[in-house]
């Protein structure tokens, strides 16, 4: 049975965690939240200093909790794209130095894969092919799971992110950072048909749409000018403008969803990232797939954000495989997740 010890600092949280075969023995997140919040946003060189002083913290914490020795690690892995370079490199470095000394195979994540594995914790049993819906603040794609390092990209947004969507309207109505969770919040008592709101249809040329890609710019203009036309009324309808906003969005990642997985006979789709704890998205999902007879699959609320486990159950799949990575393997800021397998020699 494998066991791997991961550590994800990509973007705004420093993650520690080990997992074994699919299960979680220990999972350590600290956020940076309140550190960025100021700004609206992560600031880069902030994240990197906070995951220099965070990281073996959070690695001493998750051993303990783990119960575990080094020497019932089989693996020691670190997310290494994509994601800010410096904050990266902290992760990276940390792991490769642990493999040294602990004379441990070194494995390279990709941070999408992370998030695909995440469902496998959820459900153990989950196999290939599936649709992956990915959700998050910097990515909404569609990806076709073929085998464990195989996959294929079928649709993406063209501009926002639906995460990225959720912060900009966040801030227009002075909600804050981050912005999915209190829209989340407002949108359970508010009225999601108050106002009628975009999709954001991607054209062809010739005519038609493409069945699968996204836009979320479109979604966020319209948002701007309605919530400049009702401040000169008055005080904004909070909780009615982010239901509208909040339905607008799930019903776009769900058509796109269920179009997909039906045109390529898939049965199940799971959702990763952060914007996969939305309730919106879970229920609208969850009740059109039932109707379609497809199976929808959401990780646990506390997967949907960045975590380590995650990283350790995509590195342990690779390494239940005799797949390892070269500890002269360099991060990336970008990557296609269609490039994973180049992680491991």
């Amino acid at each position: 049975m494998t066991t791997v010890l991961a550590i994800e600092t990509s973007c705004d949280e420093t993650a520690v965690a080990i997992v074994k075969e699919r299960q979680v023995l220990s999972s350590v997140v600290s956020s940076q939240i309140e550190l960025h919040r100021t700004y609206g946003g992560v600031v880069p060189e902030l994240a990197s200093r906070q995951h220099l002083e965070t990281v073996n913290p959070a690695i001493a914490q998750a051993l303990a909790e783990s119960g575990l020795t080094w020497s019932q690690i089989d693996g020691i892995a670190a997310t290494v794209a994509p994601g800010l370079v410096g904050a990266l490199l902290v992760g990276a470095m940390a792991a490769k130095t642990l493999a040294l000394l602990q004379e441990k195979p070194f494995l390279g994540v990709h941070h999408l894969e992370g998030h695909i594995c995440a469902s496998y914790l959820e459900q153990p049993r989950l196999q290939p092919p599936f649709l992956c819906l990915l959700v998050s603040g910097g990515h909404t794609s569609l990806i076709h799971v073929e085998a464990q390092g195989q996959y294929k990209t079928l649709g993406q947004t063209r501009d926002d992110a639906a995460g990225e969507a959720f912060d900009k309207v966040a801030r227009l109505m002075d909600l804050g950072y981050p912005g999915g969770p209190v829209i989340d919040r407002l949108a359970q008592r508010g009225d999601p048909q108050a106002f009628k709101l975009p999709e954001g249809r991607i054209s062809l040329p010739g005519g038609g749409y493409h069945p699968y890609d996204s836009s979320f710019s479109g979604l966020k203009t319209a948002m701007l000018r309605l919530t400049d036309r009702l401040k000169l009324d008055g005080d904004l309808p909070k909780a009615d403008l982010s239901a509208s906003f909040q339905v607008t969005v799930a019903k776009a990642l769900t058509k796109r969803a269920i179009a997909c997985a039906k045109d390529f006979s898939l049965k199940t789709i799971a959702v990763g990232g952060g914007v996969a704890a939305n309730s919106g998205l879970r229920q609208l999902l969850t009740a059109t797939a039932a109707s379609q007879g497809i199976e929808v699959l959401f990780p646990p609320l506390g997967l949907c954000t960045d975590n380590a486990a995650m990283i350790a159950c995509a590195a342990a799949e690779h390494l239940a495989l005799g797949r390892t990575s070269s500890l002269k393997l360099s991060v990336q800021s970008r990557m296609p997740l269609e490039k994973v397998m180049e992680l491991y020699g």
